[in-house]
């Protein structure tokens, strides 16, 4: 087999390559494939919960640059193949979700996912739901067009069907073991639809991608392709998106962008330069650069601050990324200005709080006593004693010993006040 040049390389596919996201192709000439017209290319995305999660970024993100490298994306959100449940990586059989769940996890996943590309017009993207062709499927024309083109003998060669085999605990359903059938027939249908000839998928889909590659080549004689991205672990050798507390979410409701920004933040040196390749648009230069900045000065983590950041505004936005770096500062005392409004929601989503009434502030409350009432002090003698050591901070000023009072004077920030007992305890007051 000829090596592919430099000059017949396909730009996304080398976009792939030096960022880190391929597994495995279909085929050694997917270059010329690429680079034979604009083309159309799928990644699926179970709705198995009302959010995607860290993880998810990897086939978003790859999909995203295809976009930017000029060919049309199809963002399939699986309410029909959800319905069945994909048995691949599972070691049991996961329990099935009502048809509304489904639903309404594929409406939630759908707004997410818009977020990510240019849906304007069909011919630069397509957001689609495979329950549209699969739930109006005739059972007994589906075995006779699509199941005779499938041998049971090479279906149980699969790894997501032999393990569950080979385990005596694990059994695996006629309903699971149907799942390759119905994503190979997505493929088909948008081989037909659209012309998709490239689904891309994790590490573990390769062989229900071969099975629609085959499908396309059995009916309709076409040309299809696949690419596979690797499944990510830390350096540690821990589940990449995981944290103690459970999965990153993208849904700001179950994963703030607070905790999200947290969470990149914290990342080991050792995986940081890897996570810029796969998680931001950053070009390679400036990957490069920040390389450098790790090798030779790993104390000052500008890496992970420009992870953090690049990375929360992608999935929340600008607005978010500046609300929670002000917050981030007004929690290390970095920060002396009063914040904006979005800036102490953020602080309130993030920490404990407690509501005083404005005409109370009017009459002024005594230092021991709100420390008291927030819970940053067991009693007032408690309070009294932080007060005279210098260990309590009002908006990050310390409070003196002759200060006696908090009063409405006090509350120099949007409805609210910020106190801090020691080092690292805080309490939002909001003012009501």
């Amino acid at each position: 087999m000829k090596a592919v040049s430099d000059q017949q390389k396909s730009s996304f596919l080398e976009e792939l390559r030096w960022r880190g996201f391929l597994e495995a192709t279909t085929s050694e000439e997917l270059d010329s494939f690429l680079n034979g017209g604009k083309r159309t290319m799928y990644v699926g995305f179970d709705p198995s919960a009302d959010s995607l999660h860290l993880g998810s970024l990897i086939p978003v993100m790859a999909l995203a640059h295809a976009q930017r490298h000029g060919h049309r994306p199809v963002v399939l959100v699986g309410g029909g193949t959800g319905l069945i449940g994909d048995p691949s990586g599972k070691a049991t059989e996961r329990v099935l979700l009502t048809a509304e769940t489904t639903a309404e996890n594929a409406v939630a996943i759908r707004v997410q996912l818009s977020r990510f590309f240019d849906l304007s017009s069909e011919e630069n993207g397509l957001m689609m739901n495979n329950a549209d062709w699969l739930c109006s499927l005739n059972l007994l024309e589906f075995l006779r067009d699509i199941g005779k083109h499938f041998s049971v003998n090479e279906m149980i060669k699969r790894d997501s069907v032999r393990t569950r085999l080979e385990e005596r605990d694990h059994e695996i359903s006629y309903t699971e073991f149907s799942y390759m059938l119905l994503q190979a027939y997505d493929f088909l249908h948008l081989y037909r639809a659209v012309g998709c000839s490239i689904q891309m998928g994790g590490s573990d889909q390769w062989g229900n991608i071969l099975s629609g590659r085959e499908l396309i080549r059995r009916i309709e004689g076409g040309e299809s392709e696949g690419i596979t991205f690797p499944l990510l672990t830390t350096s540690s050798g821990k589940k990449f998106g995981k944290t103690e507390e459970g999965a990153v979410w993208l849904d700001a409701k179950r994963t703030s962008p607070y905790q999200m920004y947290q969470y990149w933040l914290q990342t080991a040196d050792a995986d940081v330069v890897r996570y810029l390749k796969l998680f931001t648009f950053l070009g390679q230069e400036a990957i490069d650069a920040l390389a450098v900045e790790v090798a030779e000065r790993p104390n000052a983590r500008e890496a992970q601050r420009v992870l953090a950041a690049e990375c929360t505004g992608v999935v929340h936005g600008a607005d978010a990324v500046k609300a929670v770096e002000a917050a981030s500062k007004i929690l290390f005392g970095a920060w002396d200005a009063a914040p904006a409004e979005d800036v102490v929601a953020t602080l309130a989503r993030e920490m404990p709080s407690t509501t005083i009434a404005r005409a109370e502030l009017e009459a002024g409350i005594p230092v021991g006593d709100a420390l008291v009432r927030t819970g940053l002090a067991e009693s007032k003698s408690a309070a009294r004693k932080l007060v005279d050591g210098g260990g309590v901070y009002l908006n990050n000023v310390r409070v003196t010993a002759e200060k006696k009072a908090i009063t409405a004077a006090d509350v120099v920030w949007p409805d609210a006040m910020l106190v801090r007992a020691g080092k690292k305890n805080y309490h939002l007051v909001l003012v009501g």
